[in-house]
């Protein structure tokens, strides 16, 4: 019991100060998620120059045009013909219909989907088998069915309707727990629904930004894809996210040297002679 009660003693004599106080009386810096701590890259200054090469080389994407930030910009580069204003729901089945295809594929059952079932209502009353159809072009029919089916119901369940503007209003923390309520929502899709359809400043890792991010040393070669997307988070400027991630996601469709890769679908306008990661590589 006398041991106990002094081992107590020694533990609150060297109880570790709280988190409002530090030695020097003020408040330390706020600990971060970041899994690789000591890797310095990528800095500040190496995400600018990427961006402004891969933005030399190919321009803005002309298909994430009406997803930016900035209404000025959205103003000053029109839209492509047929875009209409997206729903943060259309983003979010948009996403999850882009599992596991390609990206023609994806936007091809998207079309599809919307065409047989014009309202988000309608595709909750649909049989399992028509909602699998309007979508098996995008594969995986039968899980991204179910998947769609569960945000739905739990929506309506949840809300009353099946709509998720009210994400708009919540913090960026608020959003990633309301999404990941969904099954079969992971850290990638809340990602692209954060910075595409909710412009928050946020950076999704798909296979590209993966595979480009690793080949140029931004993330330690072992690294996985979820602690890819806690340190790119942490270590690229906010204001350069939303650009940088789509110009990395359009290079990496493009060129056979920034992933590994290649699939029978590999453009022929591949940039292998004129990649300007490969000084970038070369530094890794």
């Amino acid at each position: 019991m006398l041991k106990s009660r002094k081992r107590k003693q020694l533990e609150l004599h060297h109880k570790p100060q709280s988190e409002s106080e530090s030695e020097s009386g003020t408040k330390p810096t706020r600990p971060t998620n970041d899994p690789y701590p000591t890797h310095i890259r990528p800095t500040p200054e190496e995400c600018r120059a990427v961006r402004d090469d891969l933005l030399a080389l190919h321009g803005f994407p002309k298909e994430f045009v009406k997803y930016r930030k900035d209404e000025a910009q959205i103003q000053s580069e029109p839209l492509l013909d047929g875009d209409a204003k997206e729903t943060v729901l259309d983003g979010l089945v948009k996403t999850v219909l882009s599992q596991n295809t390609t990206e023609v594929n994806s936007l091809r059952a998207f079309d599809s989907l919307k065409s047989a079932f014009p309202t988000w209502e309608d595709v909750l009353a649909a049989e399992s088998k028509c909602l699998e159809n309007a979508i098996r072009c995008g594969g995986l029919a039968p899980t991204k069915a179910s998947c769609i089916r569960n945000i739905l119901s739990c929506l309506l369940e949840k809300k009353g309707k099946l709509c998720l503007e009210y994400l708009r209003d919540l913090s960026v923390d608020e959003i990633k727990a309301e999404l990941s309520q969904f099954k079969g929502i992971g850290p990638k899709t809340v990602a692209c629904v954060l910075m595409f359809n909710l412009q928050q400043d946020d950076f999704p890792v798909d296979t590209h930004v993966f595979e480009i991010a690793k080949a140029i040393g931004w993330v330690p070669a072992l690294a996985d894809r979820n602690k890819t997307y806690l340190h790119l988070n942490q270590r690229i400027p906010n204001e350069l996210k939303f650009d940088l991630n789509c110009l990395l996601f359009t290079h990496g469709k493009m060129c056979r040297r920034c992933i590994k890769k290649v699939g029978k679908q590999q453009r022929k306008e591949s940039l292998d002679n004129s990649c300007p990661l490969l000084n970038y590589c070369k530094n890794s």
